[in-house]
């Protein structure tokens, strides 16, 4: 029980890889808030996991709104401290450069890349104000590290979030917060699942040393060590799940 007593929470958490890693800290003895743009969803999450025997609770906000992400906030301190973020809620576009409109660029940046720095400068300040030695998860992508195409606003979003990662890492460090972020490559959700074509699954499987998509679970475990102790001298750090496609070059000699 890695996170007994501690409380998580989990943007995005309703479905996913955020709906895994509060399944997996749950697990783990984690109290969850499960915060997510939809109510219904995020409610059932929580339903489920309360049937289980685990501690949760759904908390709604818009992580393009601050007043939506201050308000959430304040509503999961009133039950106590927050000791563990998750930034998990984001959205995946495919578009090529030059089909990329502004108006897509800047939905983008305002759910993944805005919305993370919000919640996270919104958990952090409560840390530090309450003196709370906590752990921050942001959730990268493999595009975030190498020039993926089609994913020119989600590419430079996600290459933001592991650059703020690092700045928060810096600059919490005095706080007692540790700061991280893990870079998934492929993995199985619906959001891949509606995304991704034939062609897409191909050209990614042709790519990995690890020649498969990864599972929501396994990156849940990648998350679990971040947010415990078994991590306590870890910050700053981009932990690829990625089956090997960062470090790839050529795959047959």
């Amino acid at each position: 029980m890695k996170l007994q007593g501690k409380t998580a929470v989990i943007t995005g958490g309703a479905s996913g890889i955020g709906r895994a890693i509060a399944e997996q800290f749950a697990a783990e003895g984690a109290i969850i808030a499960i915060v997510d743009v939809n109510r219904d969803k995020a409610e059932a999450a929580a339903a489920e996991m309360s049937a289980q025997g685990h501690k949760a609770w759904a908390t709604v906000a818009d992580v393009r709104d601050e007043a939506s992400i201050n308000a959430a906030v304040a509503s999961i301190l009133t039950k106590g401290d927050i000791d563990i973020l998750v930034n998990s809620a984001g959205i995946g576009v495919l578009a090529s450069f030059l089909e990329t409109t502004s108006e897509l660029f800047d939905t983008v940046h305002a759910i993944n890349m805005r919305g993370t720095f919000l919640f996270a400068q919104a958990v952090a300040r409560s840390m530090v104000e309450r003196k709370v030695a906590g752990s921050i998860i942001n959730i990268g992508s493999a595009s975030g590290i190498r020039g993926n195409a089609g994913r020119t606003a989600y590419g430079v979003g996600k290459a933001g979030i592991g650059m703020l990662t690092k700045i928060m890492a810096v600059e919490l460090a005095a706080n007692g917060i540790r700061t991280n972020a893990i870079a998934p490559g492929p993995i199985e959700t619906p959001l891949a699942t509606g995304a991704h074509s034939s062609a897409a699954r191909d050209a990614w499987l042709n790519e990995l040393p690890i020649r498969r998509y990864g599972t929501p679970q396994e990156v849940a475990k990648v998350a679990l060590f971040l947010a415990s102790d078994d991590s306590s001298y870890v910050s700053g750090h981009i932990l690829s799940v990625d089956g090997g496609f960062a470090a790839s070059g050529i795959l047959a000699h």
